[in-house]
């Protein structure tokens, strides 16, 4: 038995999956000569390509894949890590997504302990805006600490520690419960420095058992279940991140 090489796909679904035609006009185009596959003439619409490995002309003119912006909203659970593949073999967000057909790209990490709110997308340029330093986007974090965080230890929080050389600074500190056990902390932070709030607990003798990122801008986790995502559509981008939108360069048409 014949095999077929694997991303091979119809010329018509080619066309389809670029975006570049529906199904029905695809095999319209086909069948009239109107389609050129790597410089030949191909009007059979059943005929197997790899899309990716092309080149496709419509009408003589260079075709390239329209590409659909997608950007998701993913509650990271704990144990994961953000990469794409692992070398120790440990699970990744990646294997979370199995039905996303679109690859996207994390923006910033949460580290394997962390959960919560991660967004990934396809959009270089929302991502290299989200994590510029200098747009101060607040990513607000539930913080469960070793130890009764008293008062004073919040405002030492507030003012900064040095750590690993540096100075890092929360720019908000909300104890909400605390006991000689331990302690609930909203922290909100602007900044995406490594481990950075496991280190300004480490810095007051109050290790993190548990984190968890619940908003980042006007993005929100809500009531997203670990291993759960959505789409985020276009229009929440732009509400959730106004400056951002007031910026971008407008999509090719």
């Amino acid at each position: 038995m014949a095999t077929t090489a694997r991303g091979t796909v119809s010329l018509e679904r080619a066309l389809s999956k670029l975006g570049l035609a529906s199904r029905s006009q695809a095999r319209a185009l086909i069948t009239q000569g109107r389609v050129r596959v790597d410089g030949a003439v191909l009007t059979n619409p059943s005929i197997r390509i790899v899309p990716e490995r092309v080149a496709i002309e419509i009408d003589g003119t260079a075709r390239e894949r329209v590409r659909e912006a997608v950007t998701i909203l993913l509650h990271k659970p704990r144990g994961y890590v953000t990469t794409r593949s692992d070398p120790e073999g440990r699970k990744t967000v990646y294997d979370l997504l199995a039905d996303l057909p679109d690859r996207v790209v994390p923006v910033g990490r949460l580290d394997r302990a962390t959960s919560g709110l991660l967004i990934l997308t396809n959009e270089t340029q929302l991502a290299n805006w989200l994590t510029d330093p200098s747009t101060e986007i607040p990513r607000v974090y539930l913080v469960t600490a070793r130890g009764e965080v008293t008062d004073e230890d919040a405002a030492r929080l507030t003012a900064g520690v040095i750590s690993r050389g540096e100075r890092i600074a929360p720019a908000d500190v909300v104890v909400r419960k605390r006991s000689k056990r331990e302690s609930h902390v909203i922290m909100t932070l602007t900044e995406g420095k490594n481990r950075e709030i496991r280190r300004l607990f480490d810095a007051i003798d109050h290790p993190v058992t548990q984190l968890r990122r619940v908003q980042f801008g006007g993005l929100q986790l809500g009531d997203l279940a670990p291993g759960q995502w959505r789409r985020v559509g276009e229009a929440e981008v732009s509400a959730a991140f106004p400056a951002y939108a007031s910026r971008r360069a407008p999509r090719p048409k």
